[in-house]
Order: structure tokens, then sequence, then C-alpha cells
């Protein structure tokens, strides 16, 4: 089972303090650095996330400081329709990643949870909103509009009718909603505020949402999210699928020489650095291994775990905007890879620790697979053929 965090002491003193008296509670917030207030909230459960962040005398400072999953977590679990006041002080980079981990589906944007971020981005003020759609990327814009209206452009024909319910803010683009039940007063405050502050956007989307391609829009708008989950340490599909490549059970038992497993370096990690159950007594040997390291070996190692539980992440399809999947993946993981650390272990004679020290992280998880698979632990296998 995956492990979700509970609530740090300070963090139930602090809000069990402003239950009585909210005044000493922020007072008692306001003695922590940001950057400790930041760990508090970062380790903390996400339903007490908004409460902690509501006790901040310096939200301006802590809000931008979250990793930008953290929070996309954080927002989801206050509510989109009542993040406004988080969204306001976050940065373009986190308001990008926000979109990509929660507003996409099988490939495609998610319409109704662009539509759900939308209304958080208009709900933050003009500023918030002008920034969010600047951060955006502009395919992405072009699809969420496509979804709820049709735009026209005003030909030069004098017996020429705008068309039926149609609204206009420039007397030139007519757009109508395609559901006539929508009022569309989100995306008239989103093109408003366009016309107003950034033209050329606002002339460029509606001219795209007239002419452009679905197909190579959609294209356009993965590309430029694949690109950034990949600098986020998510990998393509296709390339995560390959943890669930065949292996012989040569392969599996086969110990690679000194030095073949490589850490990762340091990189711009989307989460909280969990703290992991390293010691002698760990349930998962895998943690047991990496206790056994001093911190110039184990630092890179915990960045390759946890890089291996993002690909585990996006090969299992799982919601990347949802505070429950990094959890889940990086229990996935940690069990997979302690099989197959216990079963090289035991077929080469050596410690776990030497393992860890000799095999990639991958190759653990993939040996682990197969075996769980054998002893029918993995009740739904998916086994790709190698290239």
């Amino acid at each position: 089972m995956a492990r979700l965090p509970t609530l740090p002491p300070e963090a139930r003193r602090i809000l069990e303090l402003a239950r009585e008296d909210r005044a000493a509670g922020r007072e008692a917030l306001a003695k922590l650095e940001p950057t400790a207030q930041v760990a508090l909230v970062c380790e903390a459960p996400v339903s007490a996330r908004g409460a902690l962040l509501a006790l901040s005398d310096c939200p301006e400072q802590v809000v931008p400081a979250l990793p930008p999953a953290e929070l996309c977590y954080t927002a989801k679990a206050v509510g989109l329709h009542d993040a406004g006041w988080l969204i306001e002080h976050a940065t373009d980079e986190q308001l990008t990643t926000c979109v990509d981990l929660d507003a996409w589906s099988g490939g495609l944007p998610d319409p109704a949870r662009l539509n759900a971020w939308l209304l958080a981005f208009v709900d933050a003020g003009e500023e918030a909103l002008l920034r969010a759609t600047r951060a955006m990327d502009f395919e992405c814009l072009v699809l969420m509009l496509r979804e709820r209206l049709s735009a026209v452009l005003k030909p030069n024909d004098d017996d020429w009718t705008p068309p039926a319910g149609g609204q206009t803010l420039d007397g030139q683009f007519y757009f109508v909603a395609e559901d006539a039940k929508d009022d569309l007063a989100d995306v008239v405050g989103l093109l408003r505020t366009l016309f107003q502050r950034d033209y050329w956007v606002y002339f460029r989307l509606l001219q795209a949402v007239t002419w452009e391609l679905e197909t190579e829009t959609q294209e356009w708008a993965r590309r430029w999210r694949n690109g950034r989950l990949m600098d986020l340490g998510f990998p393509d599909p296709e390339t995560a699928r390959a943890l669930y490549a065949r292996m012989s059970p040569e392969e599996r038992s086969a110990l690679p020489p000194e030095g073949a497993a490589v850490g990762i370096g340091e990189w711009s990690l989307p989460i909280w650095m969990p703290r992991f159950p390293m010691g002698a007594d760990a349930e998962r040997s895998i943690f047991r291994a990496m206790a056994e390291l001093d911190e110039d070996e184990r630092r890179p190692i915990l960045l390759a775990f946890l890089a291996l539980a993002n690909r585990v992440a996006v090969a299992d399809d799982l919601a990347l905007g949802d505070a429950e999947t990094m959890p889940a993946a990086i229990d996935r993981a940690a069990e997979l890879a302690s099989r197959g650390i216990d079963h090289l272990a035991r077929e080469n004679g050596v410690s776990v620790a030497t393992v860890l020290r000799r095999a990639p992280l991958e190759r653990l998880f993939r040996v682990g697979f197969h075996l769980a698979r054998e002893a029918g632990d993995e009740p739904a296998p998916r086994l790709e053929e190698p290239d």
C-alpha cells in the first residue's frame, strides 16, 4: 500500500492553535522562515495544506517556492473553484505544469479539466489570468475554446448577418456557444482580458479556432507537453512502457559488472522529496540497501528511484495530477525493485547493497515484475516486445 503523508507535529500544533485563536496560529507560523513554511506545507497531507497556507503571512513567497506538482495537488485539494488566492501567487512554470499534469487524458487535452483550470485562472484575477494564458500552450487554448464555441470572422459583405446568438468584442470576430446552455462567462472573461491587454494573442486565438486543423493542433500540443514532462522526469509513454519488456530467465539472474549502475544527476523535481523509510529494519529491501550506502552514493540513486517512479506512473497510465499517484507509483517501484534486488542478491551470493551498486534500478524493477508475474501477483501483465 502507498503511504500518504501524515500531519507533522508542528503543523498539527499550528492548526490546533488556529482553531482556538486564528491570530495566534498566524503568529506561530510567521515564526518560521518561508523555506520552513514550504517544507511544513509539502510534508502535510494535501487536505491540510490550504488551511496552513491561509495562515501564512507571506503567501507571495511560499506559494512560488512549492514544487509545481505540489501546487497542483494543493489547488485541487482546496478546490479549483476556490483556489484563485493560491494561483494568483503561482509562477508561470507552476501554472504550465498544473495544466500539463492535470488537464490531459489519454494523450489529449481534457476539455473538462482545461475548463476547470480556466475558471481557477479567472478567479485569480486579471493579472494571473493573463500570465496563465501566456504560460499555457497556445494550442491548448485553441482546443479548449473549440470545445466551447465556434467562431467566424465577419466578411466584407454588406448582406452578411451575424450568427444567431453570436457575441463579439471587436465587431470582427463573432462566436457562438456550442451548448446553448453555456453562457461562456469564463471564456468571455478570458477573451476580454486578451482583447484589452494582448490583442495579438486574442486575434491569433480566434483565427486559429476558426481555421486551424484540429489534428495538427493536437499533435503540436502533445509535443510541447511531452518535452516539458521529460524535463520533469516523466518519459514519453513508449519509453515508459519499455519497463515491461520481456526478459529471459538468464537475463533476470545476470548481475551487471562493477560500475554498471548509473544514478541520475540533480534535476528539477516536480514533487517534494519524500521521506523514504530507509534503515536496517525497512520493510523493502531497496530501502535497506540504500541505507548501507554513503550519502554521495545514495543521492544519485534516490533521484534515479524517483525517475523510476515517474516512469511507472506514465507506463501504468496513472493520473499525473492526482496527489495519490506518486505515492502509488513509488510503492509499486519499491515493491518490484525489491523483488528484483532480492533475487539478484540470492542468485549471485552478494549483498543487496552490492546489487544496488551494480544493477540499474530499471533492471531491478523489470526482474521484479517478471517474478511477480510468474508468482501470479500481476493479474493483468503488460509485456512489451523489445525493439
